[in-house]
């Protein structure tokens, strides 16, 4: 279920994102500059979150989290088929990376860029939603205070820009 909250950070914080994203190398820059330009788009580090980290469990609160998640993803109808064909272990990995940099903890985030990752899958709007339901779904599993649900959410939720095709 979206929040006004949610709602609002989709709207207010999406052409940020999207421009970061979609920057145009520039002159005499390397593609793995461009490349960790993207990357750092994708886990946008927030020291105003570090408070959150502890709310969310550190690494390992995040990693009962994802697990959670991953198992949600699976069992709705609505997201299972964008992820029985992929290495679920991968992406868990770098999910619970991606929460933890941008909760402002001590990870580093390595995956791709979430324009690369999503490239071609044709997500939908209805798609994005139902994964974040299922997402919302772990983080009430593990008590995350719905405020803290909320800061990351607002961080995650400009992303849709880049992911959503359809």
């Amino acid at each position: 279920m979206q929040t006004p909250y949610l709602k609002t950070a989709l709207v207010a914080c999406g052409c940020l994102l999207a421009l970061s994203l979609h920057a145009q190398q520039m002159p005499g820059q390397t593609s793995s500059a461009m490349q960790a330009r993207q990357m750092a788009a994708s886990a946008p580090r927030d020291p105003a979150l570090k408070p959150y980290f502890a709310e969310f469990g550190g690494k390992p609160g995040l990693k009962a989290i994802v697990n959670d998640f991953m198992i949600n993803l699976m069992a709705d109808p609505r997201t299972h088929p964008f992820f029985a064909r992929v290495d679920r272990e991968r992406i868990k990995r770098e999910l619970v990376d991606q929460f933890c940099v941008i909760l402002d903890g001590p990870c580093t985030y390595t995956g791709a860029s979430m324009a690369e990752a999503h490239r071609g899958l044709g997500i939908t709007r209805a798609d994005f939603n139902a994964l974040v339901e299922d997402l919302q779904k772990a983080m009430t599993k593990h008590d995350v205070p719905f405020h803290a649900q909320n800061r990351l959410l607002a961080k995650l939720a400009p992303m849709h820009k880049v992911i959503i095709e359809k």
